[in-house]
């Protein structure tokens, strides 16, 4: 019964080679743990909010797909095309049930099971993955190839794993999990790893917001606020923000004299710049921020940082992404979005049927 926290997985570098695993295709959207008993369904999240509302086609396909008795851990996902559209899939999180329900027809979302926690009346948490794959392989074997409920594909052959890193990126997937093959499932510990692409792009420091813990007495950097040029405007491509309380405070003394008024900044003219880039200026309201004080210190766009990040959702990083150095020898005009790699396409069916 619910609540149950997931198994989570901790990163690694690069593909296992020994230690006996499991390797699957790391999906990107919300993970999520299937209960059903009959017709009661509850879908739940990661940290064991419900997601039941917000996916009413989801709820459907698990009373259609899915053993009568079951608990599995999957994740929900939304597909365009080939590819999956993380960006799609939040706007599902949303209060008014008519749009909701409005979403569900346009952009229905999926549900790919890759555990298994309960099937009828047994309990399979304490056995090892090997045996919960071969149950949920025969639970599940029905399912038909169109979904929306999915089995997720799986081998243990680490060359084939780390071809599936590479191809599988361009359908919009995140990387590659693996998992020990005697492990048992431990709710909330990192047992699995996780395998995730690491890349580095040059960007425009154009701000930064206070920490929370930041005082007069002694300000505190909480996020850098970062930009690419596209067609000789500076688009908000993300934020950078994980530094110690000794660097957050030597990063604001490093970045005072950069400080300008911001009528004075490329995104000081709100009502033009939103009129030409709708969503892509930091400091706007949206039901995401949860009415979060998003204000920020302009910065004159003078500096260059060198970032990691993982992958592109849409024109902004997915993720937090990593400061690495300074780079005061590149010019901030030249620091666009054609220096980004991009995945070679990939259809998402391969990545579903095989």
């Amino acid at each position: 019964m619910p609540p149950v926290l997931p198994m989570l997985a901790k990163s690694v570098s690069a593909v296992p080679t020994t230690g006996g695993h499991s390797f699957e295709p790391k999906w990107d959207g919300f993970r999520c743990l299937v209960f059903r008993d009959g017709d009661e369904v509850e879908l739940a999240s990661r940290n064991t909010k419900p997601l039941t509302r917000y996916f009413p086609e989801v709820v459907a396909a698990v009373k259609e797909q899915l053993p009568e008795r079951c608990v599995l851990d999957g994740e929900l996902f939304v597909a365009s095309g080939d590819r999956l559209e993380f960006e799609v899939l939040q706007e599902r999180i949303h209060p008014a049930a008519s749009r909701i329900k409005l979403l569900a027809e346009s952009t229905p979302a999926s549900f790919v099971a890759f555990d298994l926690l309960a099937l009828g009346d047994e309990s399979y948490v304490d056995r090892p993955f090997s045996e919960r794959r071969a149950a949920l392989e025969t639970a599940l074997a029905d399912l038909p190839a169109d979904g929306p409920c999915h089995l997720t594909r799986t081998t243990t052959d680490p060359a084939e794993a780390d071809q599936w890193f590479r191809q599988f990126e361009g359908a919009g997937l995140d990387g590659v999990v693996a998992k020990p093959l005697g492990a048992p499932y431990a709710p909330n510990q990192r047992t699995m790893l996780k395998i995730k692409h690491a890349r580095t792009a040059d960007v425009v420091v154009a701000g930064y917001r206070l920490h929370k813990n930041s005082t007069d007495d002694e300000p505190l950097l909480g996020s850098l606020l970062l930009g690419l040029y596209q067609d000789g405007q500076l688009q908000h491509v993300g934020v950078s923000a994980s530094f110690t309380a000794k660097r957050r405070a030597e990063l604001i003394e490093e970045l005072r004299p950069l400080e300008v008024p911001l009528d004075e900044h490329p995104w000081g003219h709100w009502a033009e710049f939103l009129t030409a880039n709708p969503d892509r200026v930091p400091g706007t309201q949206s039901r995401w921020s949860q009415g979060k004080d998003l204000s920020f210190v302009p910065l004159r766009p003078d500096r260059v940082l060198e970032v990691g990040y993982d992958h592109m959702e849409g024109r902004r990083f997915r993720h937090t992404a990593q400061f690495k150095r300074w780079r005061p020898d590149r010019d901030p005009e030249s620091c666009g979005y054609d220096q980004l790699e991009e995945p070679v396409s990939y259809d998402l069916g391969e990545v579903l049927n095989g």
